[in-house]
């Protein structure tokens, strides 16, 4: 079986993941693409040989499109993952599942009285290999139950129409997500503390932050967000437990000794740090739908939740003050208990 696939939203991300679903996943080929912007589309479509429709509506109810794909305006996402659910297709969503708690809701609704799992939305750090290994000793015990969990998502620059309250939004929502997975726990409070501010950013902005989340069972995490460090971009992640500890492992880079110096290169985006996850997250999500099984990636709950940590964070900047995050109990429908 072949997935044919629809594509909602034709920018920089949707154009990716397009000539990904093309070029390198099996199983998959993209058969319908729409944007805000048709000329494009166009573009986007052309190499995939797909054709062009006028809006997501449309790509969701055409009878060559067995799944969709939502790449388009944040804003824009809840519509198009409901209406999905609505004509009982499989959906994959970019972060975020939707702008606000009630959206994310109003999907989980949709998705529980449909009856069966359709949505997976694109948290792709879960893909990445050195998270994989991460969580496997953790789960194996190996270091003991986790006490206290350290990260730092740091990238060389941002640009002037990045706000103070992106740093948890679009940076620090990706941490949020992998971190309730890594430790099967869930995020119950959150607080933002601001140290010295660099020279190098925009004078709006709040830059570095320090978050620090607490979960239900008493771990505590801090986590840097620096999105002006300069020199490159930077993913930490290490776990400390009773009996040991864990780190993520930097990417592979050869070492270089000369002129009384070693060093190894730094990355310097997020696209080269995480291509690999990306296309090991679509394989993941073309072989379920070629079997005929739920998507077993991030899901409506698990976007839910992200935006939910991620807002009262926003909150916790501005307030100074420690914020619960409120997630309500989480529904036997993903793994609850209620």
């Amino acid at each position: 079986m072949t997935v044919r696939v629809g594509v909602i939203g034709a920018g920089w991300i949707g154009n990716e993941h397009i000539q990904r679903l093309t070029h390198t996943v099996t199983g998959a080929r993209v058969t319908a693409v729409t944007d805000i912007d048709p000329a494009r589309a166009a573009e986007a479509a052309e190499p995939a040989g797909a054709r062009v429709l006028p809006d997501g509506a449309a790509v969701v109810a055409a009878d060559d499109v067995d799944a969709v794909l939502v790449t388009s305006w944040g804003p824009s996402h809840a519509e198009h993952v409901l209406n999905a659910v609505a004509a009982g297709k499989p959906v994959f969503c970019e972060k975020p599942l939707a702008t606000t708690a009630e959206d994310c809701l109003k999907i989980v609704e949709a998705e529980q009285a449909h009856g069966r799992r359709l949505v997976q939305v694109g948290f792709m750090r879960r893909y990445d290999a050195g998270y994989r290994q991460l969580k496997q000793v953790i789960e194996s015990g190996r270091i003991g139950e986790p006490l206290i969990v350290h990260c730092a998502h740091r990238n060389p620059a941002v640009p002037e129409s990045y706000t103070s309250a992106m740093a948890a939004l679009d940076t620090a929502v990706h941490e949020v997500d992998v971190l309730r997975w890594l430790l099967d726990d869930e995020i119950v409070s959150t607080q933002v503390i601001t140290p010295r501010a660099t020279s190098k950013r925009f004078e709006h902005l709040k830059d570095p932050q320090i978050m620090l989340f607490e979960t239900a069972r008493g771990v505590r995490v801090d986590l840097e967000v620096f999105v002006n460090c300069q020199y490159g971009y930077d993913i930490q992640c290490e776990a400390v437990g009773e009996e040991g500890l864990v780190r993520l492992p930097d990417p592979a880079a050869v070492g270089v000794r000369t002129t009384g110096q070693h060093s190894t290169a730094v990355l310097t985006d997020w696209v080269g740090r995480f291509k690999e996850a990306f296309d090991t997250e679509f394989r993941e999500w073309i072989a379920a739908l070629e079997a005929g099984q739920e998507p077993t990636g991030p899901s409506a709950w698990d976007g839910y939740a992200a935006t939910v940590i991620t807002a009262a964070t926003v909150e916790a900047l501005e307030s100074g003050t420690v914020v619960a995050t409120g997630l309500k109990p989480r529904p036997a429908f993903y793994g609850g208990t209620a």
